[in-house]
């Protein structure tokens, strides 16, 4: 049955099944935010996206028994590339929210948020954006600390056109894509990306996106 492009169909994966029960409860008012499937697993998650190719949105536990969250946003990223990942999780260390990031999650909402900043996140990720919840993004923030005491005060400049390419990056569009939506070459695209990894001094997308937080470029 077709659904409407207005509706934000979702695949909820936990575990627990009273955490995941109490997320569809949640949600039940947000007209548009829809839970089509439900999985208490990764393998399970996987086989669900086959049935429902209009799923747009996967909220997925991090920790989880055999197929981990990290890898499952791994997995999804391989064989659903359109569909976005918003990791949910009582924790917020570094090397947790880099491993989410790294695994192509489009977002980080911590357990404890209220239905408000969920459905929030929900459709800032489906539209194409990324969602951190404030913790999360004062974890990247932090983590950083060192490297940024270590920066110029003055940040490296960054020309309007490579703001534009670290908007689309940060939201995982490719170089063709890029190229396609700036009307410029893929080479192009290519040569703007090398030389924000130089300016920012990073080393990989995750670094590219620390940066773009640190000083709100996501906007």
């Amino acid at each position: 049955m077709p659904v409407s492009e207005a509706i934000i169909s979702l695949l909820l994966v936990d575990d627990h099944p009273m955490i995941m029960e109490g997320i569809r409860q949640m949600l039940l008012p947000e007209a548009d935010l829809q839970v089509v499937a439900q999985a208490n697993g990764g393998v399970q998650a996987l086989e669900l996206l086959k049935i429902h190719p209009h799923v747009r949105v996967v909220l997925l536990d991090l920790s989880m028994p055999g197929m981990s969250g990290i890898e499952l946003a791994r997995a999804i990223r391989a064989g659903w590339p359109d569909v976005r990942v918003l990791a949910l999780s009582m924790f917020h260390d570094h090397t947790t929210v880099a491993e989410v990031l790294e695994a192509g999650g489009a977002g980080y909402v911590l357990k404890t948020a209220t239905r408000t900043e969920l459905s929030t996140a929900i459709r800032q990720v489906a539209a194409g954006g990324t969602y951190f919840s404030q913790d999360v993004a004062d974890t990247l923030l932090q983590s950083q600390q060192i490297a940024a005491g270590l920066e110029a005060v003055r940040p490296p400049a960054i020309t309007p056109r490579e703001r534009e390419i670290l908007q689309l990056v940060a939201r995982e569009h490719s170089n063709l894509e890029i190229a396609e939506a700036l009307f410029i070459s893929e080479r192009t695209v290519e040569t703007h990306r090398r030389n924000l990894l130089a300016k920012t001094n990073s080393k990989s997308v995750v670094g590219l996106i620390q940066y773009a937080i640190r000083h709100n470029l996501l906007t």
